[in-house]
């Protein structure tokens, strides 16, 4: 059995604990990890052989070329059948193992040599997928197949679903349109991979202004580089508000080139969906989705704003109590006050203090109550890898197998957990290679990457983590499940290759797990003492996070509105004009002159119209936790139903469909509102 081959990972530094002692897979993440052996032969990042060196990356998009090419041939030669979906899917796949690959590479290896020619393999890869989607004479080997009835009545509802999201890729790209136009959709595409590049960039960037600007006292607050301050972020949590002030101004300060980009970028997609077919983009990215429209988005948001509003005017009214106790010159709520009012409000209230917590969450810990929930309510757990030399990006970074109790090996996740030099802060799931079922019978095993920025283990300390971090940790853990359990015959639709707005459920659902004592108490345990974290401690922090959350909930719907203004039908006005507009509409709090919050806005590239995906995704997972997994958090029979109509599927199913199947209703844009408001309120204990 392939499983038994695993080699489990052994610290023969285990760090030794007065009461437990660690598991395997808590030993992997509370010790500091040994270095591989030298001598060994290096097989390559992720044991892709070409990829000893950063040369490799042309070589595997050489290769990848050639698969494609042939594959290509394939499928405009044989005649319609399943064979022809399946020479799509293995297109799709030749493409997508060096493309996913390169595109998490390009973020995350410290060396940037494998960066640059990740990113250049990104780009080459990208500008091929365009010209594929308008090739009329592979388009045409797949509308054979749906056109012809007999045929269509010879496959499968999977085969049959995935073809036709084949197909909307070539109708979104414009395959319908004349040579010439075409043409210009291709140049589009790849005029806006650019654009993306340059404003994700930017909007990245800090900017700067002379020392004389600031107050001398609050200089040293900044990152001075000679006579200039730099300033790269919003300094929201500082207690100063001079501070905050200064930095929400000169951080949001308009930068005209990249006003110009962003200009572009909007007006691009604008025309590439309208040379398509569409009203606009968000018409265009939304087909398929769980919303499927712009104006169920924006219905959505709005009939949450009118729920909420009463709540929101409360929350404000305490941040302009709390701003008052500061002695504030300016007794008003500014954008720059949001987060640090209500944070102190929490303090005030709860006292919550994330070093009282962290002892109780080491990295390890979490890691075998992640171990022990799953087991519980899928019949899997972690098994330590040993991996091979070359095989990692960081010697840092931790090789888990997932393993089913009857199934076997369902796939793998590296877990590239501590903070580096140059690492990106940013939590992420990256599909590195996704599951299908290959032609020779074998499962192609999914393998996936779940970046954090963690402390690392330093000593006899492990990895302590914050209550958010934990939750992160849960969130992404959710995306790795979907990732292993999307076991689909096809790599097109595997894991989370589903619609945004369905994909970050099955992540949200996973910090309820994290909020719920029941869950953490099976591993929050003191790291020197074994003592177990005292549940009131819990039952405060959950009560904490109700503190201002309709303000912030409104926040994220104003980012969602904004989002779909800018990717509507042209209004002719500046971004900021829109942005100005729309922050009086669903904010709450003024604009501040000469500022462009806009340009920091960089989901604005991954989530273009798709923003409220959050919003509508927590919805449904606090129906799933509440009517599913909140009487038993444990439960065997709701994790496998769970499995079965949420996570098998991947994105070969209508994401409503699957919902409605865990639900077994098919929910509102009603109930989405009602679940997130009630979220609000309730305690979230189970009933009794």
């Amino acid at each position: 059995m392939r499983c038994a081959r695993l080699l489990l990972q052994r610290s023969h530094a285990l760090y030794r604990r007065t009461v437990n002692t660690w598991s395997a897979v808590g030993a992997a993440f509370n010790v500091q990890h040994q270095r591989l052996e030298r001598l060994q032969k290096n097989v390559g990042l992720f044991g892709v052989s070409e990829l000893s060196s950063p040369a490799g990356f042309q070589m595997a998009l050489c290769q990848a070329l050639r698969e494609a090419e042939f594959l290509v041939h394939r499928a405009c030669t044989h005649p319609p059948c399943a064979v022809t979906v399946e020479t799509f899917d293995q297109l799709s796949d030749s493409l997508c193992k060096v493309a996913d690959l390169a595109d998490f590479i390009k973020v995350a290896h410290p060396d940037a040599a494998f960066r640059e020619a990740a990113e250049r393999t990104c780009v080459d890869i990208g500008t091929v997928v365009e010209k594929l989607n308008t090739n009329v004479d592979l388009c045409q080997s797949l509308k054979n197949l749906l056109d012809n009835e007999a045929v269509l009545a010879t496959l499968d509802p999977v085969t049959r679903r995935v073809a036709e999201l084949f197909m909307l890729d070539f109708e979104i790209s414009g395959i319908h349109l004349d040579e010439s136009k075409r043409s210009k959709a291709v140049a589009l595409n790849v005029k806006l991979l650019d654009l993306n590049h340059e404003f994700l960039s930017g909007s990245q960037l800090p900017n700067a202004v002379e020392k004389q600007v600031l107050p001398e006292h609050i200089r040293h607050c900044f990152s001075i580089d000679g006579n200039r301050v730099q300033i790269g972020g919003l300094y929201a949590d500082s207690p100063n508000e001079l501070v905050r002030e200064a930095a929400y101004k000169i951080f949001l300060y308009p930068n005209a080139s990249l006003l110009v980009c962003l200009d572009e970028l909007l007006a691009c997609r604008h025309e590439l969906a309208t040379l398509v077919g569409y009203k606009s983009f968000s018409h265009r990215a939304l087909k398929g989705t769980m919303a499927k429209n712009p104006e169920t988005v924006m219905k959505f948001l709005k009939l949450l704003t009118e729920k909420l509003s009463d709540r929101t005017s409360k929350d404000f009214m305490m941040m302009k109590e709390m701003k008052k106790k500061t002695h504030s010159t300016n007794p008003e709520v500014m954008p720059w006050d949001h987060a640090y009012l209500s944070g102190a409000i929490r303090t005030e209230k709860f006292n919550i203090d994330p070093s009282v917590y962290s002892p109780y969450f080491s990295l390890g810990a979490c890691m075998e109550g992640l171990n022990h929930l799953f087991t519980q309510i899928l019949g899997v757990s972690f098994q330590t890898v040993q991996p091979k030399m070359g095989e990692l990006w960081s010697e840092d970074v931790r090789k888990l197998a997932l393993v089913h109790e009857t199934e076997g090996l369902l796939g793998y996740i590296y877990c590239d957990f501590f903070r580096r030099p140059d690492k990106p802060h940013q939590d992420c799931h990256f599909t590195i290679r996704g599951g299908r079922l290959r032609e020779d019978g074998v499962y192609q095993l999914p393998v996936v990457v779940l970046m954090l920025s963690l402390p690392p283990p330093s000593g006899k300390t492990p990895s302590l983590l914050t209550p958010s971090m934990v939750e992160n940790l849960f969130h992404e853990m959710g995306h790795a499940m979907h990732s292993m359990f999307g076991r689909t015959r096809y790599q097109h639709v595997t894991g989370t290759r589903c619609s945004t707005d369905f994909a970050e459920v099955p992540s949200v659902l996973m910090e309820y797990f994290a909020s719920d004592y029941r869950v953490v108490s099976q591993f929050a345990r003191h790291y020197q003492t074994g003592e177990p974290l005292p549940e009131s401690l819990v039952s405060r922090l959950c009560e904490s996070k109700r503190v201002c959350s309709a303000a912030d909930t409104q926040l994220q719907i104003f980012y969602a509105a904004l989002d779909q203004v800018y990717h509507g039908k042209p209004l002719y006005r500046s971004t900021t004009d829109i942005l100005r507009e729309m922050q009086e509409t669903f904010y709450g709090l003024p604009y501040v002159y000469d500022t462009a919050w806009q340009l920091r806005f960089s989901h604005l590239v991954g989530y273009g119209a798709k923003y409220y995906s959050y919003l509508m995704s927590r919805a449904v997972a606090s129906m799933v936790w509440r009517q599913c997994f909140l009487q038993d958090p444990f439960s065997r029979v709701m994790g496998e139903r769970y499995r079965r109509e949420m996570l098998a599927h991947g994105g070969s199913k209508e994401p409503m469909l699957m919902v409605q199947g865990m639900l077994q209703k098919a929910p509102t844009i009603e109930d989405f509102v009602d679940a997130l408001v009630l979220d609000l309120d309730a305690n979230l204990k189970p009933l009794v």
